[in-house]
């Protein structure tokens, strides 16, 4: 049974941790303050170097960065590390948003800019706010988690509904399809959700369609401005 002793420093570790959470989004506002225009680029920590998807992402970043889009990661290794190693390549902000774990994740050497959060909630804020696009490379559950979160914001109107690309349509195809043929035909999203995320299967196509889309807006802003 927990007495009053035991529930008064329960409720002071609570009252320190609400202070903690309010230091990292602190910390990580100050920091990301300048990087705009950036593009988020997520996927799995377990890629390597000799990987398809690894030199693929580099690419991809390295050319968004070559456009003046600063790169945004999760700061570890594999598709995050890539990405970085290509914005490194780029000459532009290289940002690895790295988080504690019990394994402790390094964070990789690619970076110009890096900040350490304890809540992954608060670096998930972070890969989100101050992107104008996100790529999601082929990952597992971290990803899969960031990519609904995502959409899910987008879905609620909660951030703009910027673009979403899943890269490779042989990994993500299985994902599309059950969302089409269980989630859909039952009601639990809607057509519309679908028109919030593109497929992608080069470099390229990523490129093209961060290029429209950035275009898109510079003129609709340089038109809202008359």
């Amino acid at each position: 049974m927990v007495n009053g002793y035991e529930i008064n420093e329960l409720a002071k570790e609570e009252s320190w941790r609400m202070f903690r959470i309010m230091g990292e989004l602190v910390e990580g506002f100050d920091k990301l303050a300048s990087v705009e225009p950036a593009v988020s680029i997520y996927g799995s920590a377990r890629v390597t170097e000799g990987d398809e998807v690894y030199a693929q992402t580099r690419e991809i970043a390295r050319r968004l960065g070559e456009m003046g889009f600063s790169i945004i990661t999760g700061g570890g290794p594999g598709v995050m590390e890539a990405a970085n190693r290509g914005a490194l390549e780029a000459g532009v902000a290289s940002i690895g948003l790295n988080i504690e774990l019990p394994m402790e994740q390094v964070i990789n050497p690619y970076t110009t800019k890096s900040v350490t959060f304890n809540h992954f909630f608060v670096r998930k804020i972070m890969l989100v706010k101050y992107a104008v696009a996100f790529v999601i490379m082929p990952g597992g559950l971290g990803t899969l988690d960031e990519l609904t979160e995502l959409l899910t914001l987008m879905q609620t109107h909660k951030i703009k509904p910027f673009p979403v690309m899943l890269y490779n349509d042989a990994y993500w195809g299985g994902f599309l399809d059950w969302l089409r043929n269980e989630a859909l035909t039952q009601n639990y999203v809607s057509e519309e959700d679908f028109d919030l995320l593109r497929v992608c299967n080069s470099p390229d196509e990523v490129i093209e369609a961060v290029q429209k889309w950035y275009c898109r807006q510079e003129i609709a802003g340089r038109q809202a401005l008359r």
